[in-house]
């Protein structure tokens, strides 16, 4: 057993504080001595940083963050599919009210966040962060930990988060999120080329290559891998009676384990036919020849695959003249691709995605680290649920829309995609929405974060403020258009009494939301459900803490 001893100098600390304790009776000195024990009794192993405070953080002591419909930039192009969002502002405050609406449902989470590299690429309280700054690494780790645990918040049981990042941050981000999503959560840790020559600026090293980090919320995760490519497709260039196959090697092990008494059981004769190829478990006519699988040597080797296997799939087994015995791999429609650790296509290049946001936004060079549209698809695809919700609280110049997009469109699949970025230098609304509107035609409703104040007064009434903002949480999490007409939002009591009298409007609507406080009668209950109209309660948690905090 080993000696801890860091533990024997912590107690002896410890012990020391205790007994100064016992002499002192200032309120304030105690309380500091507490705090130098809890100091000293936290957390002894993984990442430890200053922790400093934004200035959004702040901002929430005083401030409940709202959002407001922008209703002049809503794109609706498909009555028949749900609403995607778009969330102008500070990401920590839409992520703050994310967590409202969407706590546990959210899928695939992508964030391709500053990388911190010192070069103007990370803002903190409006300031850049440059090399000389001496808490660079924890002002960076304060801003993404708090994130980062609504994001864990947000994610389903199945939720998957991939996260890009270059070497500045890597280890520390690893830690970050061992801590956050579990070490045991952890998935990859992949490589992703991102040009052919690099950067000559490490001493020898020509870097051309970024990370891309995955975790999963828990181990229901499910990774389908990836949907077929043509050139994949390609490779099956054979065909008999039961398909297109490609040859998978050789039927019988070769290097370690390889002996019969390895695994004795997988010696065994099989029979085949030199002209036709065909291969049993049993001699025949059509097999009349004995196979035993003998190693180079001479000794007896042994096959891979079980006699169970070979009975049940043998018609994947072909036979060469010279007596080696193949194994056939077969296409099939809902075969999906591994994807590996070491994304080096072409189509995963930054200059890729510059010249993709080139094209469509018609300026060169707007971010430094773009990420193109094939990645973020094989990104989405790899889960392989076709009714994901994907955020991307990061979104840049919205390559996530895009991605989700195009996916949907190839394989007819349903996601659907919240993006949230600030509007520093008009990001927001002359880059992502333009992105949006130009290469999808998804619907799409425009959010941007206002305020109300943290104060309950006679002219700010907390509950009459945030009851104004309800409605947009409402289409948030239901990924809804509230038209009043079809959809509406009631309440007041005396405005259901009024609605529910009105049949031609009842009629209409086929949905209704009313407050928590309203109580239907009876009458208005069967009004209700013989003219179709489904009825729901706004939930209390939207503002309910708030509120009473405040009240």
């Amino acid at each position: 057993m080993s000696t801890n001893l860091s533990k024997i100098k912590r107690d002896k600390m410890l012990e020391t504080i205790a007994k100064i304790k016992e002499s002192i009776s200032d309120d304030e000195t105690l309380k500091n001595l507490s705090l130098i024990e809890y100091e000293l009794t936290k957390k002894k192993y993984g990442l430890i940083w200053e922790e400093h405070e934004e200035k959004v953080d702040e901002e929430l002591k005083t401030k409940i963050p709202t959002f407001e419909e922008v209703k002049d930039k809503e794109i609706f192009c498909n009555e028949d599919e749900k609403f995607n969002f778009l969330l102008e502002g500070d990401n920590l405050h839409s992520l703050y009210l994310l967590e409202k609406t969407h706590k546990g449902k959210i899928d695939i989470i992508y964030i391709d966040p500053p990388y911190n590299t010192g070069n103007k690429d990370f803002i903190y309280n409006d300031l850049y962060v440059d090399l000389e700054d001496g808490y660079r690494h924890s002002k960076w780790l304060s801003f993404m930990e708090k994130r980062l645990k609504i994001a864990y918040n947000l994610l389903s049981n199945i939720g998957v988060i991939f996260i890009s990042i270059d070497n500045y941050e890597q280890a520390q981000l690893k830690l970050l999120c061992d801590e956050i999503f579990g070490e045991q959560n952890f998935i990859e840790c992949a490589i992703v080329k991102k040009s052919e020559n690099g950067k000559g600026d490490k001493k020898g090293f020509a870097n051309n290559h970024d990370y891309l980090l995955c975790y999963q919320k828990t181990v229901n995760a499910k990774f389908n891998g990836l949907s077929m490519s043509e050139e994949y497709i390609s490779k099956f260039n054979k065909e008999d009676e039961y398909g297109k196959y490609r040859m998978d090697g050789i039927l019988m092990k070769k290097g370690a384990d390889s002996r019969r008494e390895d695994s004795p059981t997988l010696y065994y004769p099989l029979y085949y036919n030199a002209e036709t190829g065909k291969v049993s478990l049993y001699q025949s006519e059509d097999t009349p020849i004995e196979r035993y699988p003998y190693k180079s040597d001479g000794t007896d080797g042994r096959w891979t695959w079980s006699k169970n296997k070979v009975e049940k799939e043998g018609y994947r087994l072909f036979a060469s003249k010279n007596a080696t015995i193949y194994i056939k791999d077969y296409l099939s429609d809902d075969r999906r691709m591994k994807i590996k650790s070491i994304l080096e296509e072409t189509k995963y290049l930054n200059n890729i995605a510059t010249n993709e946001t080139t094209k469509i936004l018609g300026k060169r060079n707007l971010f430094s680290t773009p990420k193109p549209v094939n990645l973020i698809k094989d990104i989405i695809d790899l889960v392989g649920n076709k009714e994901s919700i994907i955020l991307d609280y990061f979104a840049g110049s919205g390559t996530t829309a895009q991605s989700v997009y195009e996916l949907n469109e190839k394989d007819n699949g349903h996601r659907r995609f919240i993006l949230c970025t600030n509007n520093e230098n008009g990001i927001c609304e002359n880059i992502t929405y333009k992105r949006i509107k130009n290469t999808t035609t998804a619907n799409v409703k425009y959010y941007r974060t206002t305020y109300v104040p943290r104060i309950n007064t006679e002219e700010e009434n907390i509950q009459e403020n945030l009851l104004f903002n309800i409605k947009n949480l409402i289409q948030l999490e239901n990924g809804i258009n509230i038209d009043d007409e079809k959809i509406k939002v009631i309440l007041a009591e005396e405005e259901v009494d009024k609605f529910s009298l009105d049949i031609e409007d009842v009629k209409k609507c086929e949905r209704l939301y009313i407050s928590s406080d309203i109580l239907l009668t009876a009458k208005q209950t069967k009004t209700f459900k013989d003219n179709g109209v489904e009825v729901y309660i706004i939930p209390e948690y939207y503002f309910e803490n708030e509120i009473r905090e405040v009240q």
